[in-house]
């Protein structure tokens, strides 16, 4: 039977009160909850006579209840906050009442609370911006760059304490390194072969300054894109490079044409060398010869000089006219019978015998061919 249906004595779960109708006391509710938490902490539970006495013997146990809960959850609060966790690409830097302490690992790791606190930063993080620029170069010629930075967080430390803005100071950084090494190259450089050259001393010139300003920065690559000139002058310009690939493009076949005939004439000149060498070797050969046999009659002569000038005489007359046709005859002697070697002649060739001996200046002429071709078997001599 319900407790508030007819027959059930009219009693309540929340007080002892009987016969009475009506809600539940708050008040005794409270005080129970209270008994129960100062039992729980050390405290002594209130009887049936205390609370009918008042409130008085409640109390203090049940603030030391609540103190106590508190130390509990203030403890599993702090004991939660002494320890946190720092991810393999971030390293934390320790704040102790404000001032930097430390730097802290990746893993897990301990601070006091309340005291110290913890920025964790990313080490790993490769960040990106692009920067493009107009420019005068060293030979004054206005050219467009393009550019792209890439940098990550070296030192944490000095990236939160060194520099107020550090990613501004790369990029004006960034802009006054381009500028500078853009300044001293010229245009034909920055179009040509430079370009690789011109994004690694602009990476090395980055690094130098965000070196001395402390920002905690490394650069990691600087990617230049080709240069270009300004819209208002690119027809220009495009004639300009068309002409100096025409000049690369001569210049090479001018090289080529001299690779081919400096060999040739280097080749032509030695042998020409060489064959002046031999005619010196043989004129000198022949004149030394020459000599020779002139101090070889000399001494014949000078042993018997009639005897050597008779027959240098007869010599030079047999070299004389050995090579000629002509036949020396002397008719006073009384002999003029002259012989003709006809076989001989009709051996020789007939243009030969037309043509005649280049030493000599007796021609045959028509009547005698005809004669030695009728009768060359009676070899007369007309």
């Amino acid at each position: 039977m319900a407790w508030n249906e007819p027959g059930g004595d009219n009693k309540d779960p929340w007080s002892g009160k009987g016969g009475e109708q009506g809600p539940p006391d708050l008040d005794e509710v409270v005080k129970k909850m209270q008994d129960r938490l100062g039992g729980l902490f050390g405290g002594k539970g209130g009887s049936g006579g205390s609370r009918s006495g008042g409130g008085s013997g409640a109390g203090p146990a049940g603030t030391k209840g609540i103190i106590g809960l508190v130390a509990v959850g203030l403890i599993v609060l702090l004991a939660f906050k002494s320890f946190y966790t720092v991810e393999p690409a971030e390293r934390g830097v320790v704040l102790r009442f404000g001032a930097y302490h430390e730097v802290t690992q990746p893993g897990l790791n301990f601070l006091i609370p309340v005291v110290d606190d913890v920025i964790k930063v990313n080490v790993d993080q490769i960040s990106t911006f692009p920067s493009k620029e107009t420019m005068l170069t060293k030979d004054e010629n206005i050219v467009d760059i393009e550019l792209t930075v890439q940098f990550r967080v070296q030192d944490p430390v000095d990236y939160l304490f060194q520099d107020r803005d550090p990613d501004k100071t790369i990029r004006d950084v960034t802009e006054t390194a381009l500028r500078e090494t853009i300044g001293k190259s010229n245009l034909d450089f920055i179009l040509t072969e430079g370009r690789s050259s011109i994004a690694n001393d602009i990476k090395l010139r980055i690094q130098e300054l965000i070196s001395f300003y402390k920002t905690g920065l490394e650069v990691t690559s600087v990617n230049t894109q080709p240069a270009k000139p300004p819209e208002a002058v690119k027809s220009a310009f495009d004639d300009a490079i068309k002409a100096r690939e025409d000049k690369a493009r001569q210049e090479n076949q001018a090289e080529a044409y001299a690779n081919d005939v400096v060999p040739r004439a280097r080749g032509a000149a030695a042998r020409v060398i060489a064959a002046a060498k031999a005619y010196k070797e043989q004129v000198i050969a022949e004149a030394e010869g020459e000599s020779s046999r002139f101090l070889a009659v000399m001494k014949e002569y000078e042993k018997a000089p009639v005897v050597t000038r008779q027959r240098l005489y007869l010599e030079t007359l047999e070299q004389v006219m050995g090579n000629t046709n002509k036949v020396i005859m002397d008719v006073k002697s009384g002999n003029s019978l002259m012989y003709l070697p006809l076989d001989k002649l009709i051996e020789a060739k007939p243009e030969s015998i037309m043509r005649g001996s280049t030493n000599s200046q007796t021609k045959v002429t028509e009547p005698v061919q005809d004669l030695l071709r009728e009768d060359t078997r009676s070899r007369r001599v007309r």
